[in-house]
């Protein structure tokens, strides 16, 4: 395993565990805030609330995320150790699973106290998570090991699941037995390396001067429309499903093409994380966004078609695994530029948890009142516009980096075309003369092109 990380990564044996606990620590959370929050979907429908209370549910448990993440962001430049800042934090995340096992979850007062506190639980910490995060992993390594991180969290979601059932007891074990586990696993490593580096060069930066940022808002500002117009469509998206099952057109149910989406976002995430590291972030940023908007003309124009929902699904997926991959983990810790980055983050992922609490509350109004193919429509379009500030934005994953490895796959050619003159030296001595006009042809090309790559570096 170690050998593996330090082939694929590039890193030594001294930093091997530093790669693997920051994959423990952001795998745990994303697991863990996956089954709280179906957890409370679980608590909210079985329990005997009204509409007005339900909203009350999500509105807390959403206002806890937002303002305790900007909170703990503030708070964590003033703790010294952030190892111990983030254990805390887990230990809050643990006493918030049992708190599951104590309160009675029929009774109002109790579900909006376990809504508010799993918000909290989420939020206080993970800018903090995911700092530690950025100030560990080297920037063009950083697509690679949010594409893992991605592709652990999937399975995971999906095994652990499966067990579960939709069964609120057993949902309850695995979200504290889960948490217990990724709090065991960092206090091993936090006993081992008690101390771990801090950054010093760097004072952390405002909220207001980061909301003014040029290049952070060129990032914020698609991301922001692509989370808001696309959660909103989801709620629509099921209804057409289920009512083209109900006039018995063959397709398969929104679970499965949703389970199949998954999949895929968690399969493109590794190979888009990877991608991110050689292309760029600004271009695989601009392709996701793309492809997405393409995926809803089509949905657009043929709304009851089950190919276009088909074509959609494989889309979608890959598309939301590139998205996923930078704009929640890796463009955030860029754009920090070596400074800290928990207030980057703590704003960054924002219109992700806004969205999804309009998903849940007014998101099925919005769309109701909207023909299904103008929603999409309307969605393709302001997607493409996305784009427009991304054209403008900058690309964060430094140009040495892109140029230094573009050079070492020359490099790599010519080596090949070395090894193939000495083979074609050896036959031609045996066999003198022998397709000598193309070989020289060929050669003079693989030369040409090795000088004008010594010139543009060199």
């Amino acid at each position: 395993m170690q050998d593996w990380l330090s082939n694929k990564f590039a890193v030594n044996a001294a930093n091997v565990k530093s790669l693997a606990i920051n994959i423990v620590l952001v795998t745990n959370a994303f697991v863990w805030y996956y089954f709280a929050i179906d957890l409370l979907k679980s608590i909210v429908q079985t329990a005997q609330i009204n509409q007005s209370t339900v909203l009350l549910v999500w509105v807390l448990h959403f206002a806890g995320i937002g303002f305790s993440a900007l909170i703990g962001a503030l708070f964590s430049k003033k703790v010294k150790d952030k190892s111990c800042f983030i254990l805390v934090w887990m230990i809050l995340g643990v006493i918030a699973s049992l708190c599951t096992f104590l309160l009675n979850l029929s009774n109002v007062p109790s579900i909006l106290l376990l809504s508010l506190l799993f918000g909290v639980s989420l939020g206080l910490g993970m800018p903090s998570c995911m700092g530690y995060f950025s100030e560990s992993i080297a920037v063009e390594k950083r697509g690679r090991v949010a594409g893992i991180i991605f592709l652990l969290s999937g399975l995971i979601m999906v095994g652990l699941g499966s067990i579960s059932g939709g069964d609120i007891g057993l949902q309850t074990i695995i979200l504290s037995s889960w948490r217990m586990s990724g709090l065991v696993i960092f206090v091993s490593f936090f006993l081992s390396s008690p101390h771990q580096k801090k950054l010093e060069k760097y004072e952390s930066i405002a909220y207001k001067s980061l909301l003014s940022q040029r290049q952070f808002l060129l990032y914020l500002v698609p991301w922001t429309l692509f989370s808001l117009i696309t959660y909103l469509t989801v709620p629509l998206q099921m209804n057409i499903i289920q009512n083209m099952q109900a006039n018995s057109v063959k397709i398969l149910s929104a679970d499965y093409l949703l389970g199949i989406e998954n999949i895929l976002i968690a399969a493109s995430a590794v190979f888009c994380g990877f991608l991110a590291d050689i292309v760029g972030r600004k271009r695989m940023s601009i392709v996701g966004f793309a492809l997405l908007g393409i995926g809803y003309s089509f949905l657009g124009i043929y709304p009851e078609s089950p190919l276009s929902w088909y074509f959609y699904t494989v889309i979608d997926g890959v598309s939301l695994g590139i998205l996923f991959v930078i704009f929640i983990i890796t463009i955030w810790a860029d754009l920090s530029n070596g400074s800290p980055s928990e207030k980057y983050y703590a704003v960054g992922v924002l219109p992700f948890f806004i969205s999804y609490l309009l998903k849940l509350t007014t998101g099925p109004e919005i769309v109701a009142a909207i023909p299904p193919t103008s929603i999409f429509s309307f969605t393709a379009l302001f997607l493409f516009l996305a784009v427009l500030p991304l054209v403008y934005a900058p690309e964060t994953l430094p140009e040495k980096i892109m140029k230094d490895r573009e050079l070492r796959s020359y490099l790599e050619k010519a080596q090949k075309i070395a090894q193939k003159e000495m083979k074609n030296q050896k036959q031609e001595k045996k066999e003198p003369q022998k397709k000598t006009g193309e070989s020289q042809e060929e050669n003079t090309e693989e030369y040409i092109e090795a000088q004008k790559l010594s010139e543009k570096y060199y």
